[in-house]
Protein backbone atom coordinates (compact mmCIF):
# COMPACT_ATOMS: atom_id res chain seq x y z
CA UNK A 1 0.00 0.00 0.00
CA UNK A 2 2.82 1.99 0.50
CA UNK A 3 5.26 2.94 -3.15
CA UNK A 4 4.02 6.06 -5.13
CA UNK A 5 0.27 5.57 -3.78
CA UNK A 6 -1.87 5.62 -7.47
CA UNK A 7 -4.16 3.65 -7.88
CA UNK A 8 -7.55 3.18 -10.52
CA UNK A 9 -10.63 5.26 -9.95
CA UNK A 10 -13.87 4.00 -11.20
CA UNK A 11 -15.24 7.56 -10.34
CA UNK A 12 -12.52 9.68 -12.18
CA UNK A 13 -12.25 6.98 -14.58
CA UNK A 14 -8.28 6.90 -14.51
CA UNK A 15 -5.41 6.40 -12.45
CA UNK A 16 -4.99 9.09 -9.52
CA UNK A 17 -3.17 9.94 -6.15
CA UNK A 18 -4.89 8.03 -3.11
CA UNK A 19 -4.41 8.73 0.76
CA UNK A 20 -5.22 6.84 3.69
CA UNK A 21 -7.62 7.12 6.35
CA UNK A 22 -9.41 5.34 9.22
CA UNK A 23 -12.71 4.70 8.68
CA UNK A 24 -15.04 3.04 11.42
CA UNK A 25 -16.98 0.07 10.67
CA UNK A 26 -19.54 -1.91 12.65
CA UNK A 27 -19.14 -5.75 12.21
CA UNK A 28 -21.40 -8.63 13.77
CA UNK A 29 -19.20 -11.70 15.06
CA UNK A 30 -20.54 -14.12 17.04
CA UNK A 31 -23.83 -12.11 17.47
CA UNK A 32 -22.32 -9.26 19.34
CA UNK A 33 -21.80 -5.69 17.66
CA UNK A 34 -18.29 -4.58 16.90
CA UNK A 35 -16.71 -0.86 16.36
CA UNK A 36 -13.65 -1.00 14.38
CA UNK A 37 -11.05 1.54 12.91
CA UNK A 38 -9.75 0.04 9.67
CA UNK A 39 -7.64 1.31 7.17
CA UNK A 40 -9.25 2.58 3.63
CA UNK A 41 -8.00 4.04 0.75
CA UNK A 42 -9.61 7.37 -1.06
CA UNK A 43 -8.93 8.85 -4.58
CA UNK A 44 -7.61 12.44 -3.68
CA UNK A 45 -9.66 14.30 -6.53
CA UNK A 46 -12.71 13.13 -5.95
CA UNK A 47 -12.42 11.61 -2.72
CA UNK A 48 -14.00 8.47 -3.32
CA UNK A 49 -13.19 5.12 -2.37
CA UNK A 50 -10.79 3.31 -4.29
CA UNK A 51 -9.45 -0.44 -4.24
CA UNK A 52 -5.73 -0.87 -3.57
CA UNK A 53 -4.00 -3.52 -3.68
CA UNK A 54 -3.57 -5.89 -0.52
CA UNK A 55 -5.80 -3.27 1.73
CA UNK A 56 -8.56 -6.03 2.22
CA UNK A 57 -5.87 -8.40 3.71
CA UNK A 58 -4.96 -5.75 5.55
CA UNK A 59 -8.26 -4.94 7.15
CA UNK A 60 -8.95 -8.55 8.04
CA UNK A 61 -5.75 -8.26 10.28
CA UNK A 62 -6.98 -4.56 11.64
CA UNK A 63 -10.21 -6.18 12.67
CA UNK A 64 -8.71 -9.76 13.98
CA UNK A 65 -6.51 -7.58 16.37
CA UNK A 66 -8.54 -4.82 17.40
CA UNK A 67 -11.64 -7.94 18.15
CA UNK A 68 -9.01 -10.02 20.37
CA UNK A 69 -7.88 -6.87 22.06
CA UNK A 70 -11.56 -6.19 22.90
CA UNK A 71 -12.16 -9.68 23.98
CA UNK A 72 -8.96 -9.96 25.74
CA UNK A 73 -7.72 -12.89 23.32
CA UNK A 74 -4.23 -13.78 22.70
CA UNK A 75 -2.43 -13.24 19.41
CA UNK A 76 -1.27 -14.98 16.50
CA UNK A 77 2.21 -13.98 17.84
CA UNK A 78 2.02 -15.02 21.19
CA UNK A 79 1.31 -18.12 20.61
CA UNK A 80 3.85 -18.68 18.15
CA UNK A 81 6.05 -17.05 20.69
CA UNK A 82 4.88 -19.73 23.77
CA UNK A 83 5.99 -22.47 21.18
CA UNK A 84 9.47 -20.98 20.72
CA UNK A 85 10.23 -20.36 24.44
CA UNK A 86 9.17 -24.06 25.66
CA UNK A 87 10.85 -25.03 22.83
CA UNK A 88 7.22 -27.03 21.13
CA UNK A 89 6.00 -27.51 17.71
CA UNK A 90 2.46 -27.22 17.23
CA UNK A 91 1.31 -30.58 17.97
CA UNK A 92 3.21 -31.11 21.15
CA UNK A 93 2.36 -27.92 22.21
CA UNK A 94 -1.27 -28.51 22.07
CA UNK A 95 -1.02 -31.26 23.73
CA UNK A 96 1.16 -30.31 26.72
CA UNK A 97 -1.42 -27.80 26.95
CA UNK A 98 -4.29 -30.07 27.03
CA UNK A 99 -5.91 -29.49 23.84
CA UNK A 100 -6.69 -31.17 20.88
CA UNK A 101 -3.84 -32.28 18.68
CA UNK A 102 -3.97 -29.75 15.57
CA UNK A 103 -5.62 -27.11 17.53
CA UNK A 104 -2.14 -24.89 18.00
CA UNK A 105 -2.08 -25.19 13.85
CA UNK A 106 -5.63 -23.53 13.72
CA UNK A 107 -5.28 -21.22 16.22
CA UNK A 108 -1.71 -20.11 13.90
CA UNK A 109 -3.27 -20.21 11.04
CA UNK A 110 -5.98 -17.28 12.31
CA UNK A 111 -9.01 -19.41 14.06
CA UNK A 112 -9.80 -17.69 17.34
CA UNK A 113 -9.18 -19.41 20.50
CA UNK A 114 -11.89 -19.27 23.06
CA UNK A 115 -11.67 -17.55 26.03
CA UNK A 116 -10.89 -20.31 27.94
CA UNK A 117 -8.36 -21.54 25.79
CA UNK A 118 -6.41 -18.42 25.34
CA UNK A 119 -6.83 -17.79 29.38
CA UNK A 120 -4.70 -20.88 29.46
CA UNK A 121 -2.06 -20.22 26.70
CA UNK A 122 -1.38 -16.03 28.08
CA UNK A 123 -1.16 -18.23 31.76
CA UNK A 124 1.55 -20.60 30.13
CA UNK A 125 3.24 -17.43 28.35
CA UNK A 126 3.51 -15.28 31.35
CA UNK A 127 4.16 -17.86 34.49
CA UNK A 128 6.68 -21.25 33.68
CA UNK A 129 4.84 -22.22 36.99
CA UNK A 130 1.51 -22.72 34.69
CA UNK A 131 3.16 -24.19 32.39
CA UNK A 132 5.12 -26.79 34.15
CA UNK A 133 1.94 -27.90 36.00
CA UNK A 134 0.14 -28.23 32.52
CA UNK A 135 3.30 -30.52 31.33
CA UNK A 136 2.92 -33.23 34.29
CA UNK A 137 -0.95 -32.78 33.61
CA UNK A 138 -0.67 -34.20 29.99
CA UNK A 139 2.82 -35.95 30.39
CA UNK A 140 0.98 -39.50 29.12
CA UNK A 141 -0.14 -37.45 25.87
CA UNK A 142 3.85 -36.06 24.86
CA UNK A 143 6.50 -37.81 23.44
CA UNK A 144 10.01 -38.02 25.98
CA UNK A 145 11.89 -35.58 23.79
CA UNK A 146 9.33 -33.44 23.60
CA UNK A 147 8.53 -33.16 27.49
CA UNK A 148 11.91 -33.48 27.90
CA UNK A 149 12.97 -30.46 25.64
CA UNK A 150 10.00 -28.59 27.31
CA UNK A 151 11.20 -29.17 31.00
CA UNK A 152 14.68 -28.04 30.17
CA UNK A 153 13.58 -25.05 28.96
CA UNK A 154 11.45 -24.08 31.90
CA UNK A 155 14.91 -24.98 33.59
CA UNK A 156 16.77 -22.00 31.81
CA UNK A 157 14.18 -19.87 31.97
CA UNK A 158 13.63 -20.13 36.01
CA UNK A 159 17.38 -19.47 35.99
CA UNK A 160 17.17 -16.47 33.73
CA UNK A 161 14.25 -14.78 35.50
CA UNK A 162 16.18 -15.34 39.26
CA UNK A 163 17.03 -11.76 39.61
CA UNK A 164 14.90 -10.34 43.01
CA UNK A 165 10.56 -9.95 42.15
CA UNK A 166 11.47 -5.92 42.28
CA UNK A 167 13.67 -5.40 40.10
CA UNK A 168 11.77 -7.66 37.22
CA UNK A 169 8.70 -5.88 38.13
CA UNK A 170 10.59 -2.14 37.20
CA UNK A 171 12.25 -4.34 33.69
CA UNK A 172 8.81 -4.78 32.91
CA UNK A 173 7.27 -1.37 33.51
CA UNK A 174 10.60 0.22 31.36
CA UNK A 175 9.98 -2.15 28.42
CA UNK A 176 6.11 -1.34 28.82
CA UNK A 177 7.15 2.78 28.28
CA UNK A 178 9.78 2.34 26.24
CA UNK A 179 9.48 -0.69 23.63
CA UNK A 180 13.55 -0.74 22.93
CA UNK A 181 15.99 -0.62 24.65
CA UNK A 182 19.66 -1.53 24.52
CA UNK A 183 21.25 -3.34 27.40
CA UNK A 184 23.25 -0.56 28.17
CA UNK A 185 20.76 2.22 28.13
CA UNK A 186 18.61 -0.29 30.48
CA UNK A 187 21.34 -0.60 33.11
CA UNK A 188 21.49 3.57 33.27
CA UNK A 189 17.80 3.66 33.35
CA UNK A 190 18.12 1.31 36.68
CA UNK A 191 20.34 3.41 38.09
CA UNK A 192 18.44 7.00 37.78
CA UNK A 193 15.14 5.35 38.79
CA UNK A 194 17.13 4.30 41.86
CA UNK A 195 18.54 7.73 41.91
CA UNK A 196 15.43 9.63 41.78
CA UNK A 197 13.35 7.68 43.56
CA UNK A 198 16.01 8.15 46.34
CA UNK A 199 16.18 11.89 46.08
CA UNK A 200 11.89 11.64 46.44
CA UNK A 201 11.73 9.12 49.02
CA UNK A 202 15.15 8.61 50.44
CA UNK A 203 15.01 5.38 50.36
CA UNK A 204 15.81 2.38 47.44
CA UNK A 205 13.37 1.10 45.28
CA UNK A 206 14.94 -1.64 44.90
CA UNK A 207 17.91 -3.90 47.56
CA UNK A 208 20.33 -4.55 44.16
CA UNK A 209 23.64 -3.12 44.19
CA UNK A 210 25.07 -2.10 40.91
CA UNK A 211 28.77 -1.77 40.46
CA UNK A 212 31.33 0.60 38.68
CA UNK A 213 32.07 -0.81 35.53
CA UNK A 214 34.20 0.82 32.54
CA UNK A 215 31.27 1.90 31.01
CA UNK A 216 29.03 3.04 34.02
CA UNK A 217 27.30 1.82 36.66
CA UNK A 218 26.16 -2.23 36.35
CA UNK A 219 23.48 -4.41 37.65
CA UNK A 220 25.45 -7.59 37.21
CA UNK A 221 22.53 -10.33 37.07
CA UNK A 222 21.16 -7.83 35.01
CA UNK A 223 23.73 -7.90 32.75
CA UNK A 224 24.06 -11.17 32.44
CA UNK A 225 20.53 -11.80 31.54
CA UNK A 226 20.64 -9.72 28.22
CA UNK A 227 24.59 -9.55 27.44
CA UNK A 228 24.06 -11.78 24.32
CA UNK A 229 22.37 -8.39 23.12
CA UNK A 230 25.45 -6.51 23.04
CA UNK A 231 24.46 -3.08 21.85
CA UNK A 232 21.19 -4.24 19.89
CA UNK A 233 17.61 -3.66 21.36
CA UNK A 234 16.52 -6.46 23.77
CA UNK A 235 14.30 -8.49 21.35
CA UNK A 236 13.86 -12.05 22.52
CA UNK A 237 10.35 -14.55 22.72
CA UNK A 238 11.60 -15.47 26.10
CA UNK A 239 11.03 -12.06 27.81
CA UNK A 240 7.41 -12.07 26.88
CA UNK A 241 7.72 -13.71 30.56
CA UNK A 242 8.52 -10.14 32.06
CA UNK A 243 4.83 -9.14 30.98
CA UNK A 244 2.46 -8.15 33.32
CA UNK A 245 5.05 -8.24 35.98
CA UNK A 246 4.82 -4.75 36.50
CA UNK A 247 0.93 -4.93 37.59
CA UNK A 248 2.48 -4.61 41.47
CA UNK A 249 4.14 -1.95 41.45
CA UNK A 250 2.65 1.38 43.00
CA UNK A 251 1.71 4.57 41.90
CA UNK A 252 4.49 6.40 43.24
CA UNK A 253 7.00 3.46 41.83
CA UNK A 254 5.34 4.33 38.70
CA UNK A 255 5.39 8.00 38.91
CA UNK A 256 9.37 8.11 39.17
CA UNK A 257 9.89 5.32 36.14
CA UNK A 258 7.73 7.51 33.89
CA UNK A 259 9.62 10.65 34.95
CA UNK A 260 12.64 8.57 34.51
CA UNK A 261 11.36 6.83 31.11
CA UNK A 262 10.57 10.60 29.84
CA UNK A 263 13.45 12.41 30.15
CA UNK A 264 16.95 9.88 30.51
CA UNK A 265 14.57 7.89 28.15
CA UNK A 266 15.11 9.85 25.36
CA UNK A 267 18.96 9.27 25.17
CA UNK A 268 20.95 6.35 24.30
CA UNK A 269 22.45 4.14 26.19
CA UNK A 270 26.58 5.92 25.24
CA UNK A 271 24.78 9.49 26.55
CA UNK A 272 23.67 8.12 29.72
CA UNK A 273 27.14 6.89 29.90
CA UNK A 274 28.40 9.70 29.90
CA UNK A 275 26.28 11.72 32.52
CA UNK A 276 26.88 8.56 34.72
CA UNK A 277 30.82 9.50 34.41
CA UNK A 278 30.36 12.73 35.83
CA UNK A 279 28.58 11.91 38.91
CA UNK A 280 30.31 11.34 42.04
CA UNK A 281 28.69 7.65 42.88
CA UNK A 282 30.50 6.00 39.47
CA UNK A 283 33.82 8.41 39.97
CA UNK A 284 34.15 7.58 43.50
CA UNK A 285 33.58 3.65 43.68
CA UNK A 286 36.56 4.09 40.82
CA UNK A 287 39.31 6.02 42.57
CA UNK A 288 42.11 4.44 42.19
CA UNK A 289 41.25 2.62 38.51
CA UNK A 290 43.00 3.63 35.04
CA UNK A 291 40.18 4.77 32.24
CA UNK A 292 39.45 1.35 30.86
CA UNK A 293 40.64 -0.77 33.83
CA UNK A 294 37.60 -3.51 35.01
CA UNK A 295 36.23 -3.23 38.29
CA UNK A 296 33.59 -4.69 40.14
CA UNK A 297 33.67 -2.19 42.68
CA UNK A 298 30.15 -1.96 44.65
CA UNK A 299 28.39 1.86 43.81
CA UNK A 300 26.91 1.66 47.65
CA UNK A 301 23.28 2.64 47.52
CA UNK A 302 24.09 4.95 50.41
CA UNK A 303 26.49 6.70 47.85
CA UNK A 304 23.62 6.74 45.78
CA UNK A 305 21.03 8.24 47.81
CA UNK A 306 23.65 11.14 49.05
CA UNK A 307 23.94 12.05 45.33
CA UNK A 308 20.84 12.48 44.17
CA UNK A 309 19.54 13.75 47.50
CA UNK A 310 22.40 16.88 47.23
CA UNK A 311 21.33 17.07 43.23
CA UNK A 312 17.15 17.65 44.80
CA UNK A 313 18.46 21.17 46.47
CA UNK A 314 19.77 22.58 42.69
CA UNK A 315 17.03 20.69 40.44
CA UNK A 316 13.57 20.08 40.49
CA UNK A 317 13.75 16.38 40.13
CA UNK A 318 10.11 15.85 40.62
CA UNK A 319 9.34 17.22 37.41
CA UNK A 320 10.43 16.59 33.63
CA UNK A 321 11.67 20.34 33.09
CA UNK A 322 13.93 20.45 36.67
CA UNK A 323 15.37 16.65 35.02
CA UNK A 324 16.30 17.95 31.74
CA UNK A 325 17.61 20.73 33.34
CA UNK A 326 19.86 18.64 35.00
CA UNK A 327 20.70 16.44 31.80
CA UNK A 328 21.22 19.37 29.86
CA UNK A 329 23.92 20.91 32.14
CA UNK A 330 25.59 17.30 32.65
CA UNK A 331 26.08 16.95 28.86
CA UNK A 332 27.19 20.32 28.52
CA UNK A 333 29.95 19.85 30.77
CA UNK A 334 30.95 16.31 29.47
Amino acid sequence: MAGRRRTFCMECRKETAYALHKTPITKTIREKEYQFLITTAHCKECGCEVGVKGILDYNAKEIDEQFRKAEGIISTDEIEKLGKIYSLGKAPLSMALGFGEVTIARYLAGQIPSKEYSDTMRAALSDTKVMRELLESNRDKLADAAYKKAVSAIKELDALFSVPSKMLMVISYIFEQLGEVTPLALQKILYFVQGLYFSKYEIPLFDDNCQAWVHGPVYAEIYDMFSSFRYDPIDDPRFELLKGKSTNLNEKEREVIDLVVNTFGMYGGKVLEKITHRENPWIDAREGYSENEPSQEEISKEAIKDYFVSVRTKYDLNTETGIMDYIHNMLASA
